[in-house]
């Protein structure tokens, strides 16, 4: 183990799994597992939606307009209600101004009476709205239920299987949670990254039961190789997203910092639920389910 411990190409933490039990290691990410559907289920229980639903899913109105009034002035210049009031950071004294209505009519006669000057506006109808969150949800479980399929089909085998398709489950359910606490709405940019999350999640969990289960040497040492591939690739995907998360946001371009964001978080969840979680299971499966 130390030797290829030291093949890494950077220091990793010195975790050495035969010092804990599988109960130890599992119960980590499934008591966060725990914690994000609690998140989300009290979610569901408070609005009728799992997370929340931006404009492309609900219908409504996005106006981008400029004034030097307070965030509060604009929400009470307004008959039609307003959902949400975004600053944006690359131009002084412009916002992005949600409302709940789709009449553009009304709106931007409301904005000319308060002597706003608008950039743009775009309207969704909640019917449209409406089709767009099904689909999205559709869409999201289909590629989920295939990956699954495909691994079963890969290996054939119980454990091994399960280990994927459960990391893949808690990769997406936390950032979904997290989503909700820190108020990053459903929106097509987001569920693009939940979607890539789902395939990265497979990568990942993949290039890690194909080290323990395909090829030469003992049980922690493909673990160990795994991981010098696994988590360089992870991190640096991380790095990347941030920095992107940050870029996007100083210049104030928009969806990107969500996307970024959210492929964060679920990249981050990858990394302990592929070296925790995946790890226990095919450790239970090889020297507990096999040996029997």
């Amino acid at each position: 183990m130390a030797e290829a411990r030291a093949r890494l190409p950077f220091d990793l933490p010195e975790v050495d799994y035969e010092q804990y039990s599988n109960r130890q290691l599992v119960a980590v990410p499934l008591v966060v597992l725990a914690l994000a559907l609690a998140v989300i289920g009290v979610y569901y229980v408070l609005t009728g939606a799992p997370v929340g639903l931006g404009i492309a899913f609900t219908g409504g109105t996005e106006m981008q307009l400029t004034t030097t009034d307070s965030p509060d002035a604009i929400r009470t210049s307004f008959d039609e209600e307003v959902t949400s009031i975004q600053p944006i950071s690359s131009q002084e004294n412009a916002y992005i101004v949600t409302f709940q209505s789709s009449d553009t009519d009304a709106i931007t006669a409301q904005a000319q009476s308060a002597g706003y000057e608008w950039d743009s506006i775009q309207s969704r109808s909640p019917s449209f709205g409406s089709t767009a969150q099904r689909q999205a949800f559709v869409g999201i479980g289909v590629a989920f239920a295939g990956m699954a399929v495909l691994v079963f089909v890969l290996f054939r085998t119980f454990v091994p299987s399960i280990a994927v398709v459960a990391s893949a489950f808690s990769d997406i359910v936390i950032p979904v949670a997290l989503m909700n606490l820190f108020g990053i709405e459903l929106s097509l940019g987001t569920v693009a990254a939940l979607l890539m999350l789902i395939g990265y999640s497979v990568d990942s969990d993949l290039l890690l039961n194909n080290h323990v289960l395909r090829r030469r040497g003992s049980f922690y040492e493909s673990t160990y190789r795994a991981m010098r591939t696994g988590v360089t690739m992870t991190l640096t995907s991380i790095s990347a997203m941030t920095v992107m998360t940050i870029v996007s946001f100083l210049f104030g371009i928009p969806l990107l910092p969500q996307v970024g964001i959210v492929l964060v978080f679920g990249l981050t969840a990858d990394l302990m639920n592929t070296y925790m979680l995946n790890v226990t299971l095919l450790r239970y499966y090889k020297f507990e389910a096999v040996g029997r």
